[in-house]
């Protein structure tokens, strides 16, 4: 029996992050009802595990014990307390522009496919709802990707979504407070409310929280840090994936952000669009109503690099312009795992780890992604077939994505680097109250954060994950890592993986 992951390190809970997303307002986990339990602290056996219980683990497992497949899942924190809580919750096959380039890069075969399977993840979630009798605010609506000024782009990718024929027209007429030189509309989308609808599928499945995982055995045995599962199947959700060796998932995906508010109307006439809006440009805006708010974001940028600074007082001058009656109820943030080629990976971890699965990199669009991954993880697991497999497979080959690639092996190479080579700051007193800074503390690089009564936290730079330099996030007073998207709070603390651990901090011993 060998090892395949062990956690080196350890925290005892996750660090705080800035602001608060609407649907975080839900209760996320409902200890009282059903099956979710607390910390896993006995030895026990089931036919797979499931490790995370967003909304994709959630999925997964759902459908598995629908199919009479004895499942558990394990969670670090609560259920729906992660990425699901941040979403727009966009249940859409239109993924920005993407079946043009999926045309020219991956065959009109695949590019079928991939719309199809996007298209029966939308009518699953309407079956699970209307099965279920699901209250989560669920409203059939069209969606549209826009341009400011680039109506060719836009004629291009409805002429290749309706080749793949999905219900794609080209239009002018949106209820935006600004003009476009035209728009891709799909008929027959979704929105709804993630945690309202997780919270009902949780309660149906054998969920054990604030169980952190310590290590993993070739042979199926999970150890968490007070019990032990073991299981013939394991599906890895977490995420992005913290298994490196084998899998090599750190070289193939990177991070994203994005920043959003929940509009509230200062009047009772609210300002109501006729669907879900997203523009084209990765510099533009998203924007859907929900009940008498409006979600409206941007300000996209890759984790720990090309951030924006004053990114919420963008977002708030931007509403105050279009939407001059509005007031920000909300503000949060959220994270995306990136595939070079748009394509998420669902499948196989490995070849060296048959029985280990995975569900990552769903491109900001993890509604439709999960539940694709559900469906084909149902299938895989259970000794068939998915037609879908060959699209999301692991370890396919990429026509496109090339850029992607380098440009993700010169951030890490240029980050790699700069944790030994750059100093920010001779000083700590050259660090401007509620900001932060890099200084040199007996020969180490230590990340230095400076708060409004002049108290300092220190911190290494140096990510835990595979050592990248963390560069500092103003918006959110958080240490990212711009290799692999790992996030600390302003003490060290980890707030979101590949990581599984504080960063150090070499001012002072660490207590562990």
């Amino acid at each position: 029996m060998n090892i395949i992951w062990q956690e080196k390190g350890s925290f005892e809970k996750l660090g705080q992050e800035e602001g608060k997303s609407l649907w975080g307002q839900e209760e996320t986990s409902k200890n009282s009802k059903g099956k979710i339990k607390g910390k896993l602290q006995e030895k026990i056996e089931t036919e797979v595990v499931v490790i995370g219980a967003g909304l994709a683990g959630v999925l997964i497992a759902y459908h598995l014990q629908e199919e009479g497949v004895p499942v558990v899942v394990l969670e670090s924190n609560k259920a729906g307390g992660g990425i699901t809580k941040k979403t727009t919750a966009k249940i859409s096959s239109q993924h920005g522009l993407i079946y043009r380039k999926l045309l020219l890069y991956s065959g009109e075969k695949k590019a079928r496919l991939y719309a199809k399977a996007n298209q029966d993840a939308i009518s699953r979630y309407e079956e699970i709802i209307t099965s279920l009798n699901i209250d989560c605010d669920y409203e059939v609506l069209p969606s549209y990707v826009y341009s400011l000024n680039n109506e060719s782009k836009i004629r291009k990718e409805v002429d290749a979504a309706r080749r793949l024929g999905l219900p794609a027209t080209f239009t002018l007429d949106t209820s935006l407070p600004f003009k476009v030189k035209g728009a891709v509309r799909f008929d027959k989308q979704a929105q709804f409310h993630p945690i309202k609808f997780l919270n009902v599928l949780a309660e149906k499945l054998t969920i054990y929280e604030n169980t952190r995982i310590s290590k993993i055995y070739d042979n199926g045995l999970i150890e968490t840090d007070k019990g032990s599962v073991k299981a013939k199947k394991i599906v890895i959700a977490s995420h992005y994936p913290f298994i490196n060796v084998p899998g090599y998932y750190f070289l193939k995906l990177h991070q994203e952000r994005v920043y959003l508010t929940a509009l509230k109307w200062s009047k009772s006439d609210m300002y109501k669009l006729d669907g879900m809006y997203l523009d084209e440009n990765k510099h533009g805006y998203t924007f859907r109503n929900h009940k008498d708010y409006m979600i409206f974001g941007g300000a996209y940028h890759r984790t720990g690099k090309y951030q924006p600074l004053d990114a919420y007082v963008k977002l708030e001058n931007a509403a105050k312009r279009w939407f001059p009656e509005s007031e920000v109820a909300y503000a949060w943030s959220n994270q995306d795992c990136m595939t070079p080629d748009s394509i998420p990976y669902i499948g196989q971890y490995s070849t060296k780890t048959p029985n280990i699965y995975v569900a990552t990199g769903f491109n900001k669009w993890g509604m439709t992604g999960s539940m694709v991954a559900a469906n084909i993880l149902k299938e895989l697991i259970m000794g068939k077939k998915s037609p879908y497999e060959k699209v999301y497979k692991p370890r396919r080959l990429m026509l496109s994505g090339g850029k992607v690639f380098a440009q993700d092996a010169a951030i890490v190479t240029i980050s790699l680097l700069a944790e030994r080579l750059r100093i920010s700051h001779d000083q700590i007193e050259q660090i401007n109250k509620e900001g932060a800074g890099v200084i040199k503390h007996k020969g180490q690089r230590v990340g230095v954060y400076r708060d409004k009564d002049d108290k300092y936290y220190y911190v290494s730079t140096k990510c835990p994950h595979l050592g990248c330099k963390l560069e500092w996030n103003q918006n959110e007073k958080t240490w990212d890592c711009p290799c692999h998207g790992s996030r600390f709070d302003y003490k060290g603390k980890l707030i979101s993986n590949p990581a599984t651990r504080d960063v150090f901090d070499y001012c002072h011993q660490r207590k562990s």
